[in-house]
């Protein structure tokens, strides 16, 4: 990735290839990741450029003085979102990227969020993907996976799909982990909050690698995260429904398409740690109520 490194001239020169290609090719259907998203913080520890697919991808890297973030220019109340990432090569201990969706203007004690958080490794360990859910301020709800494949050697396909009903989140269309709305046993379930999607590339050697035992090695900076092809999919109700969230509770709509055998070998096979299953942690007050269900 050498020829990736930025400089002034070259992130120029990226934008307008990009900005000419995206003239020339305005009858795509696709849109281009730099009109759907915005970099909100380390805008020169960022840039845009077509990569070796033609693809419009956005690169956010991370030194010792900083890393980098984006949002999406809209905020969504349900719907599908599904993202290509490819994750830090080599040597990435001590460093996380992420995928999370969040509101942008709520009081960090009532938010709702859902985290995606890929904690760095060391050379020939296998990534893991942290996934946390809050809901009014609370999180707690922690699952680790170990990644089947490579992350670093090309794109893979992250999506997360939020209805009424589920947070389900998938790798390359596999289902990893499916929060259910299970609000007649008083069970919290984001559903009023309007997100948007963020992406942050940062260190955290303080705790991603071993425990926060492997910290950051710096003489491999700068590392490099690679966002594209970001797809946004409305939330359709039944045919008669105003909109999702008028969608009947007895409705079966959005318990269709998944795939309970493929969530339940995924989880079988790759599922490192949840929170569900830590009694130890929870000796005192008990489990969790969505932990608890038939």
């Amino acid at each position: 990735m050498a020829a990736l490194l930025p400089s002034s001239f070259r992130r120029c020169t990226l934008v307008a290839a990009l900005l000419a290609t995206a003239m020339a090719a305005q009858a795509a259907t696709v849109p281009l990741m730099y009109e759907q998203v915005n970099v909100t913080w380390g805008k020169e520890h960022s840039f845009f450029f077509m990569d070796g697919d033609g693809m419009d991808t956005l690169a956010l890297y991370l030194d010792e003085t900083h890393g980098s973030g984006f949002a999406s220019n809209d905020a969504y109340l349900y719907g599908r979102f599904d993202i290509d990432i490819k994750l830090i090569e080599n040597n990435s201990a001590g460093t996380v990227a992420t995928l999370y969706l969040m509101p942008e203007d709520m009081p960090w004690e009532y938010h709702d969020e859902v985290d995606l958080e890929f904690l760095g490794n060391v050379t020939g360990e296998p990534y893991t993907l942290h996934i946390n859910i809050f809901v009014n301020g609370v999180g707690g709800r922690e699952q680790q996976f170990r990644l089947w494949f490579d992350p670093t050697t090309d794109f893979h396909t992250y999506s997360i799909v939020w209805n009424p009903k589920h947070v389900l989140i998938l790798v390359d269309g596999v289902p990893i982990r499916d929060y259910r709305n299970d609000k007649a046993r008083g069970v919290p379930f984001p559903s009023w909050q309007k997100m948007r999607l963020y992406g942050t590339l940062w260190n955290a050697d303080d705790w991603a690698t071993q425990g926060g035992r492997v910290k950051t090695d710096w003489m491999q900076a700068p590392f490099y995260v690679y966002y594209r092809n970001f797809r946004f999919t409305p939330c359709a109700a039944s045919p008669g429904v105003a909109w999702c969230g008028d969608e009947p509770p007895e409705s079966t709509r959005f318990d269709r398409g998944i795939d309970a055998a493929a969530l339940k070998k995924a989880r079988e096979e790759h599922m490192l740690y949840s929170y569900c299953r830590d009694d130890k942690r929870f000796k005192d007050k008990g489990l969790p109520k969505e932990c608890t269900r038939d």
